[in-house]
């Protein structure tokens, strides 16, 4: 009986550790705008809550719903940056930790972008200091910034309007005098040109009739050729996907020397009951031999832009021409190996 009952004990740790080296999509109930950042073992993840700023600290993104987290920042009751906090990233950038975020008063049109400083090592640690408004010249409505490092040079990429009436929304770059200072004339990279990147009619008296967006613009380096992952149409359609900035020249300021792909590289898989997918980041696996996307995307048609949104991941590959191959987005029925470690 003793051997009967040891052999149901072992089976039992198996099966948890069979458990712990695979996962379905997604790997959280909610949470839009999906980024994480690997360091010293450990992810840190965050997505949009709306009315703060949640950091997660595990070593498998896959477990999410078991990690450790921590409200870091909570936003004054009133003022120009206390509603609306949308789509936050962490960032180590010269040993010091930034969380670069959107908010607003209460009013869209006042859409801005954030940031706030940990000189911890660790993000749980330490004290969040609001640095202020990231404002480009000219200063209009602008959303999730991504920040990266060109040739020793710091850059920041972004989606915002051209003017200060809402109906289009572009990816924008700047050069950075510092971790929280555009420097400060914007360059615009991309603005929706076809069809497949225009499809955002509204039913909102609040709104226009119609809105072209690219938005969520991602660095992505492989193998030295760099590209610009964004998020195209508008996230309350079906059709919200993700498009492709190449570079082909060596100065990323330079309109010219960006390519965009004549087609989407990652959307809706009606077959796979995936919607809307978009909004997303990259990161490797622990052991640095795999790329992986991390986005969010709604499990039936028509539920647009709220909470339904769930963050998911899967491995993706590398075209011959060194261009980023996502895939098809996975069921939720999918069994999928973590990532390597």
């Amino acid at each position: 009986m003793k051997l009967y009952y040891l052999q149901i004990i072992l089976l039992f740790t198996l099966s948890l550790g069979a458990q712990n080296t695979t996962f379905t999509n997604p790997v959280l109930p909610s949470g839009a705008d999906p980024y994480s950042t690997y360091h010293n073992g450990y992810y840190y993840y965050t997505n949009t809550v709306g009315n703060k700023l949640i950091l997660w600290k595990t070593k498998n993104l896959a477990e999410l719903e078991n990690a450790a987290h921590k409200t870091i920042w909570t936003p004054p009751e009133t003022g120009m940056y206390s509603k609306s906090i949308w789509a936050p990233e962490f960032h180590i950038i010269n040993g010091k930790w930034y969380v670069y975020f959107a908010a607003d008063n209460g009013d869209n049109n006042n859409h801005r972008m954030y940031v706030l400083e940990n000189s911890a090592k660790d993000p749980f640690k330490g004290e969040w200091v609001f640095k202020g408004k990231i404002a480009a010249n000219p200063d209009r409505w602008a959303i999730d910034g991504n920040v990266f490092e060109y040739k020793k040079q710091l850059y920041m990429i972004w989606s915002g309007w051209e003017g200060t009436v809402n109906g289009q929304q572009n990816i924008y770059i700047a050069p950075m005098k510092n971790p929280w200072t555009l420097d400060p004339n914007r360059v615009l990279l991309s603005e929706p040109t076809y069809v497949w990147e225009k499809q955002g009619d509204l039913n909102d008296a609040n709104n226009p009739p119609h809105v072209n967006v690219n938005e969520g613009p991602q660095y992505l380096e492989h193998n030295g050729k760099i590209f610009i992952v964004f998020s195209a149409n508008g996230c309350w359609t079906d059709y919200y996907s993700l498009g492709l900035l190449s570079l082909e020249g060596d100065d990323v300021l330079d309109p010219s020397a960006w390519k965009k792909h004549s087609k989407p590289i990652f959307k809706k898989s009606e077959e796979n009951g995936v919607y809307a997918p978009g909004h997303n980041s990259f990161f490797k696996s622990p052991d640095g031999t795999e790329d992986w996307i991390l986005y969010h995307a709604n499990s039936n048609p028509g539920e647009g832009c709220g909470s339904k949104r769930s963050p998911r991941m899967q491995k993706i590959s590398w075209n011959k021409d060194g261009s980023p191959n996502l895939g098809i987005p996975v069921s939720e029925d999918t069994t999928l190996q973590i990532p390597s470690e």
